[in-house]
């Protein structure tokens, strides 16, 4: 049963604000101006993450060091 268990960790549903399935190694773009908490950083609208990873929880979308929602960004076409 832990396979199972292992399987179901990895299959992590995450839709991008279109409706898109995003998958492990999407770019994506940022479509709209973020203040990062804590932080006086703005991450700008139009901003192209590549190579994103999956993780479940609220932020369910890691682009390096960052963790976004998946509300607000886009899957890049290219």
């Amino acid at each position: 049963e832990q396979a199972n268990d292992d399987l179901a960790d990895e299959q992590i549903v995450v839709k991008d604000s279109n409706g898109n399935l995003l998958v492990n190694g999407d770019s994506v773009i940022l479509i709209k101006d973020l203040k990062l908490k804590g932080s006086s950083e703005i991450l700008k609208k139009g901003t192209k993450y590549k190579n994103i990873r999956l993780v479940t929880g609220d932020h369910n979308v890691e682009c390096g060091k960052l963790q976004l929602k998946s509300e607000f960004l886009k899957k890049a076409t290219s």
